[in-house]
């Protein structure tokens, strides 16, 4: 069986980033957009990657342009638009395809591991089920990434532990991560 890490990544310079680089890590990994509601959560994920990185935590940042076209940019656009919104120091890789025929098979491991849950509750949740509903009446049946933000989180031993929604409280990951360290 695999592990997560087996898997790679592009980096925006045209190297990779080997997954097994990061053992003994707590990882977020996060497929990202700039132009999309959910884009704030850059914000407190920066925030924990501040506070946590020297204690072995690291954000793996995939853009993604595959919700409603919300990452139109190059990803020089998309890396100096984080840096100058955000403050952003952690590593983006190379624009990617998260479901579907051209998924990075990272994303393909991370789905089998943890699938999709539900929105949880509240007014954001609520509006992402009426929304989703519209594109795919059948979304709550299969794993698929809904949208952009989706946060999966893996411990130091490479298992997958948690899987956020965008509408999940970014204080609720960070307690999470926090668990982990």
């Amino acid at each position: 069986m695999a592990s997560i890490y087996d898997f790679s990544l592009p980096k925006t310079d045209g190297s990779e980033l080997n997954l097994a680089d990061n053992k003994g890590k707590v990882m977020l990994i996060v497929n990202t957009a700039t132009g999309c509601g959910f884009t704030p959560h850059y914000e407190p994920i920066e925030k924990m990657y501040e506070a946590y990185h020297d204690q072995g935590f690291e954000v793996i940042d995939v853009p993604c342009n595959q919700f409603a076209g919300q990452t139109p940019g190059t990803d020089e656009e998309i890396h100096e638009f984080c840096q100058l919104k955000y403050n952003t120091q952690f590593e983006q890789m190379k624009k990617s395809d998260i479901n579907g025929e051209n998924e990075l098979p990272l994303y393909t491991y991370l789905k089998s591991q943890k699938g999709f849950e539900g929105f949880g509750k509240g007014a954001k949740a609520l509006a992402m089920s009426v929304m989703l509903k519209k594109i795919d009446k059948n979304y709550k049946e299969n794993p698929d990434i809904k949208w952009n933000f989706t946060k999966f989180v893996v411990d130091r031993d490479g298992n997958v532990v948690a899987r956020f929604e965008p509408t999940a409280d970014m204080s609720e990951v960070e307690a999470c991560v926090k668990s982990l360290l």
